[in-house]
């Protein structure tokens, strides 16, 4: 993983990406111009609801996207959701929390069509890390309102409650304007990447074979239109437990390698660490993310 919020750690970096990443080169977009196309997988969600890249965002080197708790206000300062590894600050290391640091990234705001119609801008890195799962979060300068009036753009919600084994979901990537659609094929009760481990990671069936730039894309159930996720890594390789190579690891201590297969972070956790005017509280009832 590199440090520029890696889109490689995002799922598999090529070669040349890599190295172009660890170089602090922030735009694998240029470098990785004709991805192999993601199969066109089969939208089996016709009654579901439509997803779309509506509240997605783009980042200089990774996906993201604009959210909202179940019980934020629109008035409240909206928030962006990214992975941890795409932090500007860098990658944070193994225990380590980033809370309430000033910042003032910029990130691409798309509508239904993938377009871009507004920069946000961030005040604060609200929470940032790379334990236990692989997260950040962002405070915009404008209110939810602010942005559903200015720009038509409402956020997309946050579940409260733990994903399914057999889910439809879609991975939507605002970096690649892309739309990866696959289930959720199990859970991962610890894996382990380079010197980072995660807990309870969701792994996908084959289909959501996303690329480097796909990193902090939300994951969106189908039946609910609720984020679920966020997209993080994939084992390009075939190792076990280096980097760009996770590891599964059960509750026995066994290690399973599954080369190609890709994995997201849950985000059911961090609704109760998030109390009123979207304030980031890791003192609330029910808050099990880790604390600096």
């Amino acid at each position: 993983m590199s440090s520029e919020g890696n889109p490689h750690m995002k799922k598999p970096l090529v070669g040349a990406l890599l190295a172009l990443l660890l170089t602090g080169a922030a735009a694998v977009p240029a470098m990785a111009a004709a991805p192999p196309q993601a199969p066109a997988a089969k939208d089996r969600t016709a009654a579901a609801v439509t997803v779309d890249f509506a509240g997605t965002v783009a980042l200089s080197n990774c996906s993201g996207s604009l959210v909202r708790m179940p019980s934020s206000q629109p008035n409240d300062p909206a928030l962006v959701l990214s992975n941890g590894h795409c932090l500007e600050t860098g990658m944070p290391g193994p225990g380590e929390v980033v809370k309430d640091v000033r910042s003032t990234r910029s990130f691409s705001l798309l509508n239904s069509a993938g377009t871009k119609v507004a920069t946000l801008r961030a005040s604060k890195i609200s929470y940032g890390t790379m334990t236990d799962t692989d997260i950040s979060i962002y405070q915009v300068t404008k209110t939810y309102a602010q942005i559903q009036s200015l720009y038509g753009i409402g956020a997309l919600t946050l579940n409260d409650v733990r994903p399914t084994q057999g889910s439809s979901i879609k991975v939507v990537s605002g970096y690649w304007k892309r739309i990866y659609s696959c289930d959720i094929d199990g859970f991962v009760y610890r894996m382990k990447e380079g010197d980072w481990t995660w807990k309870d990671s969701i792994r996908y069936t084959s289909s959501c074979n996303t690329i480097g730039g796909t990193s902090g894309s939300p994951v969106i159930d189908t039946t609910t239109g609720k984020v679920v996720a966020v997209n993080n890594t994939g084992n390009e390789s075939g190792e076990s437990c280096t980097v760009n190579n996770p590891c599964e690891i059960d509750e026995n201590g066994t290690v399973t390698v599954h080369q190609g297969i890709n994995y997201a972070q849950e985000t059911y956790t961090i609704v109760p660490c998030v109390g009123a005017g979207n304030v980031i509280d890791l003192n609330r009832p029910g808050c099990t993310l880790p604390k600096p």
